[in-house]
């Protein structure tokens, strides 16, 4: 039965001469999981909108949307909210209550129904989440991974048919991204819940959707299902980065028969398809510069006198003109790093030093004169004024001066970009200031995969000028291309760290999807060229595909 359907949709932004959403029709069928991709600023995050009355965007609109045969500007208003159910990117906009329980009965207390009903939904979807142990919590005190998940459980006690989700794991680390990917999966399977979803991060979400849905320029250009999509898609097509590592390491080696869409099924085709006499690349070895750029040495660090430490005796050392890129759980300390090193949080015990000096020795403002500079996670706290041009006059750049094209978006208010838009506008802002040490929390997120190569193509130029860059990130994929060396932190400390083909090789769930489908056929192999080059080192297997 078709729960929504949409027909010859178009949408124009207030003084955009161009439509965002370019005469979109589809069908979506009750109990369908839908993923829809894009590159950034290809208009899936507006489309989304649009398909949630209370949240759809002020403009220009034409073209219909009907869910369950009814016009979404007809629906009553308790279906409209309740019914389909909406899940953004970043959580701390959609909480509203300060306690978990609050917040889970909050909808409910808005739709007035009885004590006794609100009491029996809560308790169900607590205890589907399995989130009692953190019922009576303050929600400050929750992690970036279970504050999403509340989002969707308060969601989902509203008991929608339909769910909305708008790239839901951006924010979340690896191990807390596959959980709430596979809580979208059991929902779906167990409630018939259906799902249409948003994600740049497609390894996982690939191998389990039942549609995969394409937009360009502001057109839906592809409809069909996983399988059939990326065993017919080009290599060329800028979306192609996106795709699962097994698909991307078939179709490089010419692969002929079904593409293998996730891990398992890579590593069948691979066994099946080569030796491992070569088991590893020849790597030339990592030495760095022999001065520290930004030192840390057994630092403390708590938000106030009676809350425990963040930072917990911390050391680190990152040498100049060197990518290092911090990767861990949420809440483990990685922004507050950040937060130090950028002299904004104060720590009481250890010493920090940038390029030898400690940090108190820099006085009037010296640190930030082309020292060093940050890119914070949240890049809307940059944005100053209404038009992008004028965010780039007031940093001294002219349109041309920044290597991502910003050209088309000059004339937009910086909140109505989309959230890969806004961290390249506010990564252009930051860059204006010429750091020699450069701080990134999270640069790629709302990304696709062809920015994300831009992205590491700027780092590596910014690292042949002498700068030098600390990232934290959860993208493991983009942490593996770039960085010379990475870290794992795990509460308040650094517990491992080395170059990427050692450091993600010895993890098991900090790692890249090529790693997984590699280990222990081959060695260091931790990025979709690794297992290329390694494969065409050996030798093809009797009946093997021809390459």
């Amino acid at each position: 039965m078709e729960i929504l359907r949409v027909e010859d949709l178009s949408f124009t932004y207030p003084e955009r001469e161009s439509p965002t959403v370019r005469e979109v029709s589809l069908s979506v069928q009750e109990g369908d999981f839908v993923l829809l991709c894009g590159a950034t600023g290809s208009g899936k995050s507006t489309l989304l909108r649009l398909l949630k009355r209370e949240l759809s965007p002020i403009g220009r609109k034409s073209g219909t949307v009907y869910y369950r045969g009814t016009l979404l500007e007809q629906l009553e208003q308790s279906v409209s909210a309740c019914s389909v159910g909406f899940v953004a990117q970043n959580p701390e906009q959609q909480i509203v209550t300060d306690r978990v329980w609050h917040e889970l009965a909050f909808g409910l207390e808005n739709m007035n129904l009885p004590q006794s009903v609100i009491a029996r939904r809560v308790a169900e979807m607590a205890s589907y989440f399995g989130i009692e142990h953190w019922y009576d919590k303050q929600v400050s005190e929750l992690s970036g991974g279970q504050k999403q998940l509340l989002n969707l459980a308060s969601v989902m006690v509203m008991g929608p048919d339909l769910l909305i989700l708008d790239e839901p794991t951006a924010q979340l680390d690896p191990i807390a991204a596959s959980d709430f990917i596979a809580t979208l999966k059991k929902l779906n399977r167990d409630l018939s819940l259906t799902v249409i979803l948003v994600e740049h991060r497609l390894e996982e979400l690939i191998p389990i959707c039942d549609r995969l849905l394409v937009m360009d320029g502001g057109r839906l250009v592809h409809d069909g299902t996983p399988r059939d999509m990326v065993s017919t898609w080009k290599g060329g097509e800028p979306l192609w980065g996106s795709m699962p590592a097994a698909a991307r390491i078939y179709r490089a080696l010419s692969g002929e028969g079904d593409c293998p869409l996730g891990v398992r099924e890579g590593r069948r085709w691979m066994e099946r398809t080569f030796e491992n006499r070569v088991r590893r690349l020849p790597r030339a070895p990592y030495t760095p510069a022999a001065a520290p750029a930004l030192e840390f040495r057994q630092v403390f660090m708590r938000y106030q006198r009676d809350l425990p430490d963040v930072l917990r005796g911390m050391d680190l050392c990152i040498f100049e003109n060197e990518i290092f890129c911090l990767l861990g759980g949420n809440g483990s300390g990685k922004t507050t790093v950040l937060g130090v090193a950028a002299g904004y949080l104060k720590h009481y015990r250890g010493d920090v030093k940038i390029f030898g000096k400690k940090l108190g020795e820099y006085k009037n403002q010296s640190l930030y004169r082309e020292c060093i500079s940050l890119l914070p996670q949240d890049v809307q706290t940059v944005f100053l004024r209404n038009t992008v041009r004028e965010e780039l006059a007031d940093s001294g750049l002219g349109e041309g001066e920044f290597p991502f094209d910003l050209s088309a978006l000059v004339e937009a208010h910086p909140y109505d970009l989309s959230g890969g838009e806004q961290q390249l506008l506010a990564l252009a802002k930051v860059l204006a200031t010429r750091p020699r040490l450069l701080l990134m929390d999270e640069p790629t997120k709302g990304l696709d995969a062809e920015k994300k190569k831009r992205m590491a193509e700027i780092l590596r130029d910014l690292k042949a000028k002498g700068i030098t860059v600390l990232i934290v990130t959860h993208d493991v994929e983009f942490a593996a291309e770039c960085a010379d060396r990475c870290a794992l932190f795990f509460r308040g400390q650094v517990v491992s760290h080395g170059i990427p083909s050692e450091f993600f090789s010895e993890n098991h769930f900090y790692t890249t999807a090529t790693s997984r489908m590699t280990k222990g056929y081959f060695d260091g192999a931790v990025t979709v060229e690794d297992a290329v080059a390694l494969c065409r080192a050996n030798e093809r297997r009797e009946g093997g595909t021809v390459c």
